[in-house]
């Protein structure tokens, strides 16, 4: 039986200016799915980038006064910096301007559609919004604005190459019915069935040299164009992998992968279940078979952003103010499947100083205290089960199935749930069994008691190894802190100590 192959991605995003814990969402989000995949047995490859060859970032270069690459550089950089903070398990990490493997692979994609009949050259005007680097139709428009970034459009007139979008229409309509492309949640479903019932239009996949600034990749054989940057940028879930230049990578992971895994924001839905998968249909290509979309994270209600409204907030800054865990623990545990969930430092604060100092932290540091106080430090045999531990014991070998389950259907906060009903139980044995009782009982004498005692302090004890395995893949950093303090040196238990400060008394 060979081991199933899961191929993760998260977007990459423009470089126009530094890294905000909206994409820090996405980022986490990808990585708890890898390192929980892996922690399965699965093989998993990881992939997140920049993309580079944005207007964007051309024109944010002009604004700062310098030159696109300058400006390209320093900002990619930050995104790649983020590995560290956010404890990411990264395997790959692509620039669209400078990684050799993309260019070849974006030419290789288009001539590969233009040989299927889906490309060809035409006249156009349209109303084209430069944040989200698309055109929209007047009826898109919300009160002549873009509803994504609030600004006008800007009203372009040139030369394009276009994709026949609209040939695919029925295939893509039938993928997705049909579940092989699956994406989830079911209202993105629905909305993209939508677009595709509202009737697919072809779209403009290039744009003059001159608008452009130079600045991309050049369209094959027609130097005076340069390839649309979601043309380009959508290519490196494949040209990562070698799909240009023949590497054995783009076979293992993407024509005989077993899941191939989109992790994208609700923004850029379109481009990824519509636009991506028609390339790919055109080109010959197997498709994504899951597109997860998460919902915004906001600030005072409005969404987080690199630019535009002013409301960003800095990822590094805030582990470096906080730890990596209780950020990372915060967006996977507060951060809702679907609607929109607004930030604050006070709520990142109580959340983690009731969760791992309150909650994890003090459950762990009395079991261990009672294991030294009452058995030397070392952990008793979990043996036949007579002594009201059964349901604790039941939460645990229930648990890895629950977060499997959910983390299936992309639901992060109903994973750390199935973790968390570990500690609400161990909390509500303790309460039950109240070992300090035992232990008096059995200085005087009492067997049953001492052997009650043993198995109580038993299954606490797995409950803790429990809770340090499946936490791994979301608070990596917190779970080795279990786990070290629940593993034997020797025969008995590391001392009880501190697991976790709170967050509150170190402002």
């Amino acid at each position: 039986m060979t081991t199933p192959r899961h191929y993760i991605t998260t977007t990459i995003p423009y470089v126009n200016a530094r890294p905000h814990l909206g994409f820090a969402l996405e980022l986490v989000q990808a990585d708890t799915l890898a390192r929980h995949r892996r922690q399965r047995g699965d093989d998993v490859r990881l992939l997140s980038g920049t993309d580079d060859n944005s207007l964007k970032n051309v024109l944010a270069a002009e604004a700062a006064g310098l030159d696109v690459r300058t400006l390209v550089d320093r900002n990619a950089d930050a995104f790649a910096a983020l590995r560290d903070p956010l404890a990411l398990s990264l395997d790959d990490f692509i620039r669209t301007s400078s990684d050799p493997r993309h260019r070849a692979g974006v030419e290789r994609l288009w001539r590969r559609c233009a040989a299927a009949g889906d490309l060809y050259r035409k006249a156009y005007e349209g109303l084209y919004c430069v944040g989200c680097e698309q055109f929209y139709t007047p009826d898109e428009l919300v009160d002549g604005r873009c509803a994504e970034h609030g600004t006008a459009p800007q009203r372009v007139a040139e030369e394009n190459w276009f994709f026949r979008l609209s040939r695919h229409a029925d295939r893509l309509r039938e993928l997705i019915t049909g579940g092989a492309l699956r994406i989830e949640p079911a209202a993105r479903r629905n909305e993209v069935l939508a677009l595709i019932d509202g009737g697919l239009h072809d779209f403009s996949v290039s744009r003059s040299h001159t608008r452009a600034r130079g600045w991309g990749i050049p369209v094959p054989d027609d130097p005076d164009q340069v390839v649309y940057v979601w043309w380009d940028a959508l290519g490196n879930y494949v040209t990562s992998l070698g799909y240009g230049t023949d590497d054995p990578a783009y076979a293992r992971w993407w024509g005989a992968g077993d899941r191939r895994v989109h992790l994208v924001g609700k923004g850029v839905v379109r481009f990824h279940a519509v636009y991506w998968p028609a390339m790919l249909l055109s080109a010959g290509l197997p498709l994504p078979t899951d597109i997860l979309v998460h919902d915004y994270l906001t600030a005072g209600g409005r969404k987080i952003s690199k630019s535009g409204n002013g409301t960003t907030v800095d990822p590094v800054a805030l582990t470096a103010a906080y730890g990596t865990d209780p950020v990372r623990w915060w967006l996977l545990r507060d951060v809702p499947r679907v609607g929109d969930a607004d930030f604050t430092e006070e709520r990142l604060i109580a959340r983690a100083d009731a969760d791992f100092a309150g909650g994890l932290g003090n459950l762990v540091h009395r079991i261990v205290t009672m294991v030294h106080r009452y058995r030397a430090g070392t952990v008793p045999a979990l043996g036949t089960d007579r002594f009201a531990v059964t349901p604790l014991l039941d939460v645990c070998r229930a648990a890895p199935g629950r977060i499997d389950a959910a983390l299936g259907d992309f639901d992060f906060r109903r994973a750390v749930d199935a973790a968390w009903a570990i500690v609400e139980e161990a909390n509500r044995c303790i309460d039950a069994t109240r070992p300090w009782e035992l232990a008096r009982a059995e200085r005087q004498g009492n067997v049953d008691a001492a052997e009650r005692l043993d198995a109580v302090l038993a299954a606490l004890v797995t409950a803790c190894r429990v809770l340090g395995e499946e936490l791994r893949p979301f608070v990596p950093g917190a779970a080795e802190r279990i786990a070290h303090q629940v593993t034997p040196v020797g025969r008995a238990l590391p001392e009880a100590a501190p697991l976790f400060g709170r967050l509150q008394e170190q402002r």
